[in-house]
């Protein structure tokens, strides 16, 4: 029996699928039974806890041979990442008590980055649960492909996109959600000692000109990425009610400075970004 949390997202839904197509019997970890009952009618069971309830974390996660756990976003955390430290905390010690025999970490792309950004919550998260003493593998991903859903509707309105990733002709590593799904699913069912990183990223790096042409492909219509000038972007996220946008800015220089980035030992997934456009504009 698998645990798994975050099954109502994308990568989580992902999973879910993966473990049905290889006969996985699994445990859904939500905080509404309502928001698993899909899951449900085809064969999972359902634990109710929320993630920073240790008490009922624990109870969901008891009894499994592996457990899947990601952290909820936080995109604008306060200072010092106090939501997410609590939620890190409470994970632990539900793991450490329920004592799974072996542990998948969702993290993420840069999470080891010196530089202060929006991604070092991962790098917490990394640092805290790979003190526990059973085998912990972290599931490092790339940029989403499926962020491109918030360009969806400029590109098909516009013919525009606009990228706070720049120049707009470089490539980074980019994954669709299908490929993490699929391979947090292989990773819960292999066997390890201590600590492991793996990285994923999609068949090739992946540029806003990139996802401009896809976008143009998939729409039938010329479509063009615009960058938006670092200096605005402060106000531009202050505008959309952000009281802390410094750790997310901070984040996208990362990938622009270069930073923030894999090694040479990625793994690829099978995934390309003209199937995944091609999806979000058909929704």
């Amino acid at each position: 029996m698998y645990a798994i949390t975050g099954i109502t997202g994308q990568v989580g839904a992902s999973l879910a699928e993966a473990l049905f197509a290889a006969g996985r019997p699994f445990r859904a970890v939500v905080r509404s039974p309502e928001k698993a009952r899909g899951f449900v009618e085809r064969g999972a069971t359902l634990a109710v806890a929320e993630l920073d309830d240790t008490v009922a974390l624990t109870d969901a996660f008891r009894g499994c041979d592996a457990v899947f756990v990601l952290l909820p976003p936080q995109f604008d955390p306060s200072e010092g990442f106090p939501e997410s430290n609590r939620t890190i905390a409470s994970i632990r010690d539900a793991l450490a008590v329920a004592k799974p025999k072996r542990v998948v970490v969702l993290s993420t792309i840069g999470a080891e980055a010196a530089e202060e950004n929006l991604l070092s919550q991962l790098g917490r998260m990394e640092a805290v649960l790979g003190a526990l003493p059973m085998p912990v593998a972290f599931l490092r991903a790339g940029w989403f492909f499926e962020n491109s859903q918030w360009d969806v509707s400029s590109a098909r309105e516009h013919g525009v996109i606009e990228s706070y990733l720049q120049p707009l002709d470089r490539p980074i590593a980019m994954v669709a959600t299908k490929d993490i799904g699929r391979l947090a699913a292989k990773l819960l069912d292999e066997s390890w000692d201590g600590v492991r990183v793996v990285e994923l990223e999609g068949p090739v790096r992946t540029s806003p000109n990139d996802i401009a042409a896809a976008f143009a492909r998939a729409l039938g219509r010329d479509v063009v990425a615009r960058v938006v000038p670092r200096d605005t972007w402060e106000a531009r996220f202050q505008a959309q009610g952000m009281r802390h946008p410094t750790p997310r800015m901070r984040m996208i220089d990362g990938f622009n400075e270069g930073w923030i980035d894999f090694g040479t030992t990625s793994v690829k997934g099978e995934t390309g970004l003209d199937d995944v456009i091609a999806e979000l504009v058909s929704r």
